[in-house]
């Protein structure tokens, strides 16, 4: 008897129980950017594997329209490395999500070449030189460039970061444009320092 009552407690309380609801999948967010700095240091291990005086000679910006513009930031950036001693440079791009140009999410080796000093006017330069990230180079641009950005109006921004025989350290190029050869406006920022160095119109 006992038995019986015990079942039939255990067939009421099953009974009784709320059916359980399906869990409800948020949306996906959109990918959030990144700065240069931190696009750096996901594409720093990799060169000092491909070389272990991989220097950097030259970052920059690259803008995917599918991920939200915030200032200093950017869904992709491509740095090259330089090895002297393999006479060689290569570059990688972090992407924070695929998109159209070849990016894949994540650190992606693109193409080795051959290195004789320079790239360009750019030439390779001390890991701890690149003391201010991205994202404080544009505060200080736009800082010092109240006037120039009202008459300017909504511009893409770009950001480009070289050491080269201008400045004595690295800079942030900070652009307002398309690119940079179409661009109306652009600030360079000391990389070491965090000081505006010049303006260019």
């Amino acid at each position: 008897m006992r038995s019986l009552l015990l079942l039939l407690a255990l067939l009421l309380a099953s009974c009784s129980e709320a059916p359980k609801k399906e869990a409800v999948k948020e949306p996906e967010k959109p990918a959030a950017p990144v700065t240069g700095r931190q696009a750096f240091q996901y594409l720093y291990p990799a060169a000092r594997i491909w070389a272990q005086d991989a220097a950097p000679i030259q970052g920059r910006s690259i803008r995917i329209g599918d991920v939200p513009e915030e200032p200093g930031k950017a869904g992709a950036w491509e740095f090259t490395f330089a090895s002297t001693a393999k006479g060689r440079i290569k570059s990688w791009t972090y992407s924070v999500t695929d998109a159209q140009g070849n990016l894949h999410k994540g650190t992606f080796a693109g193409q080795e070449a051959s290195f004789s000093g320079t790239v360009g006017q750019a030439r390779p330069f001390l890991l701890a030189a690149l003391r201010h990230d991205s994202d404080e180079a544009y505060q200080v641009a736009v800082k010092e460039s109240e006037a120039e950005l009202k008459k300017l109006g909504e511009r893409p921004v770009l950001f480009l970061l070289e050491l080269t025989t201008r400045f004595p350290n690295p800079a942030w190029r900070v652009i307002w444009g398309e690119s940079l050869s179409t661009s109306e406006y652009s600030v360079f920022v000391d990389a070491s320092t965090g000081q505006m160095l010049q303006k260019v119109k």
